[in-house]
């Protein structure tokens, strides 16, 4: 089963791989994933090119940040660099925090055959404990909590299965996309406790861990990247039902995409508990840079970005920074 289970993973990250190549600076066409969004460059103006991991050592600001805010970048680094215009170039990934605080900040990682740089100027994760990990090795001294998300049920437009919450995913007629609870934080986290807490994890899991693959087959499918597969699966029939973040429903919808989503009640939504922290790297090559983005982070004006797709606003209390 270990052997299958990692051949699996090996497949899920074959995409990646082919798209971080892409250099456009127009995203590549749709596919299931999505993965060109993961490694850009922000050049100033509309400049942004995708897949050139090398800047990963010389941009001016380089962020590692927890995947599922992809779709706030565009206007968030566009709107941070037209107030600062003296930073030319801002490299920002978008990967699962957990894959990049052990895969390219604690050793080196690499991208599309290329090494990426092991100290990003800025990281963040929904796991402060990513964060506590770095102080514990000195790589980080101080944190902020910036935004903060809830779980909600993906479901395709018009709601045809007319599911209303979390028990209804149970239903034999539902076929699920579920975030992997190897590499995906949302599902870690905050998905599986939420269903054990409804007594559905045994059913829907089957105590299974993998990614890109069937935990229960023909039922529960766990995605190697849920915010970019589960939405593709939803329209093109492969599945019913997905929980995502909240924000992936309003992003999803932004492009046209036939999906809507189905809101949780506070018991299920986890919105009490998802906190996006974020820390400069004492390793960093631009702090002052760093520091700069982080005061960014706390004004109106960022705060409104990230509530224009679907994030709830910090408080002032928590955009303060804090020792680890």
């Amino acid at each position: 089963m270990l052997r299958n289970m990692l051949f699996l993973s090996a497949i899920a990250l074959l995409p990646a791989v082919a798209l971080a190549a892409n250099t456009d600076a127009k995203p590549a066409k749709k596919d299931a994933a999505g993965l060109h969004h993961d490694y850009r460059t922000f050049e100033g103006g509309d400049k942004v090119v995708y897949g050139r991991i090398g800047d990963s050592y010389k941009a001016s600001l380089v962020m590692y940040l927890a995947g599922n805010q992809f779709m706030v970048m565009d206007d968030l680094i566009k709107d941070f660099q037209k107030r600062n215009p003296d930073i030319k170039s801002v490299y920002v990934e978008t990967i699962p925090p957990g894959q990049i605080l052990k895969s390219q900040i604690l050793r080196q990682g690499r991208i599309n055959k290329q090494k990426t740089a092991k100290n990003p100027d800025l990281y963040a994760s929904v796991n402060l404990n990513h964060l506590r990990t770095l102080a514990s090795r000195g790589l980080m001294k101080e944190y902020m909590i910036y935004t903060h998300n809830k779980l909600e049920i993906m479901v395709a437009k018009g709601n045809p299965k007319h599911i209303k919450g979390v028990e209804d995913l149970a239903r034999d007629d539902v076929v699920l996309s579920l975030p992997n609870p190897i590499t995906e934080g949302i599902a870690k986290f905050y998905v599986m406790p939420m269903l054990k807490q409804n007594g559905l994890y045994q059913k829907l899991t089957a105590d299974f861990s993998c990614k890109h693959c069937w935990a229960v087959p023909k039922k529960t499918w766990f995605t190697a990247r849920h915010h970019r597969e589960t939405p593709y699966r939803i329209e093109h029939g492969k599945a019913d039902a997905g929980i995502v973040w909240a924000t992936e429903v309003v992003y999803a919808q932004s492009e046209g995409r036939p999906v809507e989503g189905v809101a949780l009640p506070p018991k299920d939504n986890m919105a009490d508990k998802v906190a996006y922290a974020i820390g400069d790297l004492t390793t960093g090559r631009n702090p002052a840079n760093a520091k700069r983005f982080l005061e960014y982070l706390s004004t109106d004006a960022a705060q409104a970005i990230y509530e224009k797709h679907g994030f709830i606003r910090a408080t002032p209390k928590e955009l303060e920074l804090k020792a680890l």
